[in-house]
């Protein structure tokens, strides 16, 4: 049996409570859309605040991004289209963020470079989509697992976004995370022609 990640966790001890509510799992996934849509939004517009504001609502949206799967299997309400729905809003959101993080950081010392960074750190995620979507149609859940260690996922450096962000440091999170997607892309392609 796969170890849950801590976020997964509590995620599951959050929603227990909504079991027996009409809140349905699509609900959350929506809201995860629409947290990641505000933290896009702050974050183009670069201001200081803004994007303080801005790293923990996307902290949120990555957070909401577990508990839709837990009330689903808590509640019995797993579906195909809500499993690809999830999928969607997640791509979506990592879109949102590098291309909007890229436009706000445009106009300070990155110049245009930071908008062409994140246009294409951000236009990898609908590619990792698709070709991980294959790659679990094909091969089953594991084939697109997380690798993990001690209840941390890999993915979960993204809830970095906002210490790192409060302590001034957007531009470094952005640059790593950003050359990191490239990273996580080519190794995405990789497994999916290795496993073909």
């Amino acid at each position: 049996m796969a170890i849950k990640s801590w976020d997964q966790r509590l995620a599951h001890v959050l929603v227990k409570p909504l079991v027996a509510t009409p809140i349905h799992p699509n609900h959350l996934t929506g809201l995860s859309f629409l947290f990641g849509l505000s933290a896009a939004v702050l974050f183009a517009t670069g201001g200081p605040v803004a994007v303080h504001v801005a790293a923990g609502l996307f902290m949120v949206a990555v957070f909401l991004d577990h508990t839709d799967g837990e009330l689903a299997r808590l509640a019995g309400k797993s579906s195909s289209f809500g499993a690809r729905f999830d999928s969607v809003v997640n791509a979506s959101n990592y879109t949102m963020l590098f291309i909007s993080i890229g436009i706000g950081l445009s106009s300070g010392p990155l110049g245009v470079w930071a908008l062409v960074l994140g246009c294409a750190a951000g236009l990898c995620n609908p590619v990792i989509f698709f070709l991980r979507l294959g790659l679990e149609r094909r091969h089953g859940h594991k084939a697109v697992a997380h690798p993990h260690y001690a209840g941390v996922e890999i993915e979960d450096i993204i809830y970095l976004i906002g210490p790192i962000t409060w302590l001034g440091g957007l531009e470094y999170f952005f640059l790593a995370y950003g050359i990191g997607t490239f990273g996580y892309t080519s190794w995405t392609v990789w497994e999916t022609v290795r496993k073909r």
